[in-house]
């Protein structure tokens, strides 16, 4: 079975420790917190320079890292052997030997990044079977905010709704980056009001509160022509800091869940928030495009972001600038 990050880092802080952490997925944020704890925590610094090990997979063999690990360590009750880049290592499941018969006193972390191992081998079984292995998933685009609230919790830190959707919308899924920017945000919080803000966010991290997919996507589902044709006018000016693509990507993700949203039975806040993946505060604004867009509607914008992106990549049309053809999509929107 798998073993749960906070387990591991409980463990680890209890100075409960497993002989080997393999630690995979295409996520490597937690990957690299689990390494960095234990690379900086489990020796102190005058243990580290006769037991701490640290290998590139790329510029190792599995032989020298089954030999360093069957060592004893000196002066110390462990010794930590640290495999960075394991996804480059060649014939990394003649590790197996190794795994089979572990030393006790050795601490084998291999970190293996953006990929897994082939779950069909009997290397990944036997890894899962005595709770070696972790995996760390790339978080869907859905999962983001909700990731970034829950981060900034453990921090006793609040965050409105609506910065929590600017900040996924700029920041994507890349955890690290967020992580960093969150970071940045902190730094700036005032002791008395820890709340984030969208202005704290585009004072300190350069997005602009009006001016971003997500307020596109709002004015568009609310038909507001006005505040709409604003923002696509400011995007055609800025196309390298809005591109189309992902502009096109925010507002296919809010009418396929409008799609949803129309042939749920129940539609109640929180069995709408459920079925779409948002957070309730959302709620109202598919109410109201609902409201602007029925079914069949909803169906047509759907069918025009599909041909609009396949234009901005430059199928059926090779000469319109992104900024025309961002415009001439929103206006074909707006006057269904």
């Amino acid at each position: 079975m798998a073993l749960p990050y906070e387990q591991i880092i409980a463990d680890l802080k209890k100075r409960i420790f497993k002989p080997v952490y393999f630690l995979a997925g295409e996520e490597p944020y937690y990957i690299d917190i689990i390494t960095d704890y234990i690379e900086q925590n489990v020796l102190d610094e005058s243990e580290k320079s006769f037991n701490q090990v640290i290998f590139y997979g790329e510029d190792t063999s599995v032989a020298s890292i089954i030999d360093t690990a069957r060592r004893f360590p000196m002066m110390s009750t462990h010794q930590v052997v640290i495999i960075k880049e394991a996804q480059s290592l060649k014939k990394i499941e003649d590790l197996l030997i190794y795994f089979e018969k572990p030393l006790i006193s050795t601490i084998l972390v291999i970190n293996y990044k953006y990929k897994v191992p082939d779950k069909r081998t009997k290397f990944f079984k036997f890894l899962n079977s005595q709770g070696f292995y972790f995996e760390s998933p790339r978080l869907r685009d859905h999962q983001v905010t909700a990731w970034i609230e829950k981060y900034l919790m453990t921090k006793g830190i609040k965050t409105d709704p609506s910065a929590s959707a600017m900040l996924t919308e700029y920041l994507g899924n890349d955890l690290q980056k967020i992580a960093n920017e969150l970071e940045k945000l902190l730094i700036t919080l005032k002791n008395e009001k820890p709340v984030i803000t969208t202005a704290l966010i585009e004072k300190n991290i350069g997005i602009s509160k009006d001016f971003n997919n997500f307020e596109l996507q709002k004015a568009v589902g609310e038909k507001n022509i006005l505040k709409a044709n604003i923002i696509v006018n400011h995007f055609a000016a800025n196309q390298k800091d809005n591109p189309i693509v992902l502009t096109i990507a925010s507002l296919l993700m809010h009418f396929s869940r409008l799609l949803t949203y129309h042939y749920l039975s129940d539609k109640s806040r929180n069995n709408v928030a459920a079925a779409l993946k948002i957070n309730p505060y959302f709620v109202t604004e598919y109410e109201i495009s609902a409201s602007k867009y029925n079914a069949a509607k909803t169906i047509q914008v759907i069918s025009l972001l599909r041909t609009y992106d396949m234009k901005s990549k430059g199928f059926g049309d090779i000469s319109s600038e992104p900024g025309d053809l961002l415009k001439e999509l929103i206006f074909k929107i707006l006057h269904l």
